[in-house]
C-alpha cells in the first residue's frame, strides 16, 4: 500500500474528482478526511466511502475555505483525531461559463475565492502541521485551460493559472521543510456536470482528443496518488497534464 497510514485531507471530496481521490488513497491504505462546503455532505461522502472501506478511519469537515481560522480549526480537528496531516489535495473548486462583457465582479470573486483563496487557506493551514514535522505533500486541482485558456468564462482558467503559479513558487519555498508541492491538471473528465451535456456535444470534443475518451474521475486520482507516494519523492513544482492530450 503506497499511503499507508498517511493522514490526507482532500477539499471537494465529497463528490467527482475529490470523492474519486478519496476512494484511491483509502484502496491504499491513507486515513482520509473528506472536506466539503456543507457537513452534511461530507458526513454522507464519509457513509458511503465506510461501505466500501469498513475498517478504513474517515472523517467528514466543513470548513469555510475562504476563511483561514475555519480551515485552521477543522484541520486542527483532523490532527487532534489522527495525529498528523501528511497529505492535503486542494480540489475543491467552481467553473462557469460566463462571457466576459457579461462578467460582474461578484461572479470574478466567486470564482478567485474558492479556486484561488481556497487553495492558499488550506495550504496555510496544513502547511503549519507539515512543518513542525519537516515532510509533507501539497497537491491541488488545476486543468487543462490553465495551459490553452478557455474561449468563454476566463476567471475560471486565470483561477487555475493562478494555482500553478503557487504550486511551483511554493514548490521553491516549501522544499527545504521538506514538502513537496504538485498539482494535477486534468482535461475533460466524466464529472456529473458532464453527464448532463448532450452526446452531440461530447462527441466533437472524444473526437478531439488522441485516445478518443473522456476522462474518467479515476484517472485523475491515480495521479494524485502516485504524486502523493513515496515513487514521487524527487518530484515536485510539476503541472502533470492528465488530459489524453487535449491541449485546446
Amino acid at each position: 500500500m503506497r499511503l499507508y497510514n498517511k493522514v490526507a485531507i482532500i477539499t471537494g471530496g465529497s463528490r467527482g474528482i475529490g470523492y474519486a481521490t478519496a476512494e484511491a488513497f483509502l484502496r491504499e491504505g491513507a486515513v482520509v478526511a473528506v472536506a466539503a462546503s456543507k457537513q452534511e455532505n461530507a458526513d454522507k461522502a464519509v457513509a458511503k466511502l465506510k461501505e466500501s472501506f469498513p475498517e478504513s478511519k474517515i472523517m467528514g469537515i466543513a470548513p469555510d475555505l475562504s476563511n483561514l481560522e475555519s480551515v485552521r480549526q477543522a484541520f486542527a480537528l483532523v490532527n487532534s483525531r489522527f495525529g498528523t496531516i501528511d497529505i492535503l489535495v486542494n480540489n475543491a473548486g467552481v467553473s462557469e461559463n460566463q462571457p466576459f462583457n457579461s462578467y460582474t465582479e461578484e461572479l470574478f470573486d466567486k470564482v478567485m475565492n474558492l479556486n484561488v483563496k481556497g487553495v492558499f487557506t488550506a495550504t496555510r493551514a496544513a502547511v503549519e502541521f507539515m512543518e513542525q514535522k519537516g515532510s509533507g505533500v501539497i497537491l491541488s486541482t488545476s486543468s487543462m485551460v490553465s495551459i490553452s485558456g478557455q474561449p468563454s468564462g476566463m476567471a475560471y482558467p486565470t483561477s487555475k493559472f493562478a494555482v500553478n503559479g503557487l504550486t511551483v513558487s511554493l514548490a521553491r519555498e516549501l522544499g527545504p521543510k521538506g514538502i513537496r508541492v504538485n498539482a494535477v491538471a486534468p482535461g475533460i473528465t466524466e464529472t456529473d456536470m458532464m453527464k448532463a451535456v448532450p452526446k452531440e456535444v461530447i462527441e466533437p470534443m472524444v473526437a478531439r482528443i488522441p485516445l478518443r475518451r473522456l476522462g474518467k474521475p479515476q484517472d485523475i486520482a491515480n495521479a494524485f496518488v502516485f504524486l502523493a507516494s513515496e515513487e514521487a519523492s524527487y518530484i515536485t513544482g510539476v503541472v502533470l497534464s492528465v488530459d489524453g492530450m487535449m491541449r485546446a
